[in-house]
């Protein structure tokens, strides 16, 4: 037997609902910007769902995915660059683990270069990677060593493998001559910049097979033979030594100076090709001068640079991850870094690299010592095909618009997150998981991160303020 089904208006016993008269209903059409409150999925945000599963759009609860290599291939970026912003404590490293963990589900290898607080320590063991503690007693890390780089040369083929070579060659003189300028804080004139090409080509010559070391630049550079007394312009060897005193000095603070035993002997670790992450921690440096931390956050970036040149030969070809934190400590030290670094990290930016730049303010731009520094370091962050910006003050927003167009609406999205409304306590931070994603001129996607047990482990890094019992 089929069940009995009320007429329209309702059924005829008390308390049954009955209507003596039930209208027709009306329909009326409006604008989403007049009636979306009546129901809040009225229009799509056109997210593309594809890519590392990031959370759900905030007005939409779509879900969101990011994979600036997806959108390189699908013409929504033309820069696998990702800027991250945002203030301290919303969770901007979090989103960045959240993105190289999927990164390297996709088959990508995650490289964490210089990592100065470590807190990329546990992600990379739990993705079964490497982690190198560079330090005083830990490991060295010779940024001299072609690396990985050195396999991609023997498996190139010939039209590339003198290509590779000239780029390894550009790579360590640029970070020989940025070590100097952090050392003594002006840049190397050409004629010294010369003698430490001519010196570098002297090591590499009598040994191709075998890396150089800093040591032995600074062996040659004193020994003055007849290539580099030319560059000199000199005939005395007493002249010599008293025009290349300076240099010579600038590079034997390097092996004897604060870093000694760090960066200035061979790597104590070998590159394991098949590993899915590697994390070279420096840690152990933080609380040092800042010209400590430069030069190994440098000498760090050198190293993973070849790496990432690597990536594309070889029978075990991968793409990068590369994830640059604190970016900004190395690069205020010395007028000049800006352009060293960029050139450093730039060559190998067309061989299948993400790479994520995370900072906290633009402030940090505006500490960097000249006006072309801070005009070079803009044009790094504008070229980045994707922001992600997390909550921030007000007055961070007239910077930001030079990277990307802010509507009224994004920019006091971007403000709320920064501070709660009250000063009740017990409530979770506004902006804690909130995202802005901005690419190009197109309107943002405000998405909302929840992170996962596993995640809210290792992505910890208030553990210092976790109170054990009672507190007065």
């Amino acid at each position: 037997m089929t069940a009995p089904v009320p007429r329209s208006w309702g059924w005829a016993v008390p308390g049954g609902g009955r209507a003596g008269h039930v209208e027709p209903g009306n329909r009326f059409a409006g604008t989403t910007s007049q009636i979306c409150g009546l129901f809040p999925f009225a229009t799509p945000s056109g997210s593309d769902v594809r890519g590392v599963p990031i959370g759900r759009h905030l007005h939409t609860a779509e879900p969101i995915g990011l994979d600036p290599a997806q959108w390189l291939r699908t013409g929504l970026v033309s820069n696998t660059g990702v800027w991250v912003q945002g203030q301290p404590g919303i969770g901007k490293s979090s989103i960045t683990k959240r993105m190289v963990t999927g990164l390297v589900g996709f088959g990508m290898r995650a490289v964490i270069p210089g990592d100065v607080k470590g807190e990329y320590t546990g992600l990379v063991h739990a993705l079964g990677g490497s982690v190198w503690r560079l330090g005083r007693g830990l490991e060295s890390l010779n940024p001299l060593d072609a690396g990985p780089l050195r396999e991609a040369l023997r498996a190139a083929p010939p039209e590339d493998r003198l290509r590779l070579t000239e780029t390894l060659r550009a790579r360590r003189l640029s970070l020989l001559e940025a070590l100097i300028t952090i050392v003594r804080r002006t840049e190397p004139d050409v004629t010294e910049r010369r003698l430490l090409g001519a010196a570098l080509d002297v090591v590499v010559d009598a040994d191709p097979d075998r890396e150089p070391v800093i040591p032995e630049i600074l062996s040659v550079l004193r020994a003055g033979p007849s290539t580099l007394a030319t560059i000199a312009a000199v005939d005395e060897p007493a002249e010599y030594r008293r025009f290349t005193r300076t240099l010579t000095n600038t590079l034997g603070l390097l092996c004897e100076g604060a870093i000694r035993g760090i960066f200035d002997r061979p790597s104590s670790t070998r590159f394991d090709p098949d590993t899915p992450a590697l994390s070279l921690d420096i840690s152990a440096l933080d609380d040092d001068e800042d010209e400590v931390v430069a030069a190994a956050m440098l000498c760090s970036w050198t190293w993973s640079a070849g790496l990432a040149d690597a990536a594309g030969y070889g029978e075990r070809r991968r793409n990068v991850v590369q994830v640059q934190d604190e970016l900004w400590r190395a690069l205020r030290v010395a007028p000049g870094l800006v352009e060293r670094s960029d050139r450093i990290t730039r060559l190998g930016r067309h061989r299948g690299v993400v790479s994520f730049q995370v900072t906290h303010s633009l402030d940090d731009l505006e500490a960097l010592p000249t006006e072309a520094d801070r005009a070079k370091a803009r044009g790094m962050a504008s070229r980045n095909g994707v922001l992600l910006l997390g909550g921030m003050a007000d007055k961070e927003l007239d910077g930001l618009r030079r990277l990307t167009s802010l509507t009224r609406g994004e920019a006091a999205l971007i403000t709320s997150w920064a501070a709660p409304p009250t000063w009740h306590s017990g409530r979770t931070h506004p902006g804690r998981g909130k995202y802005l994603i901005k690419s190009g001129q197109r309107l943002g996607l405000p998405v909302a991160l929840t992170l996962t047990p596993t995640e809210i482990e290792l992505h910890d890094t208030d553990r210092a303020f976790r109170v054990q019992g009672p507190t007065s």
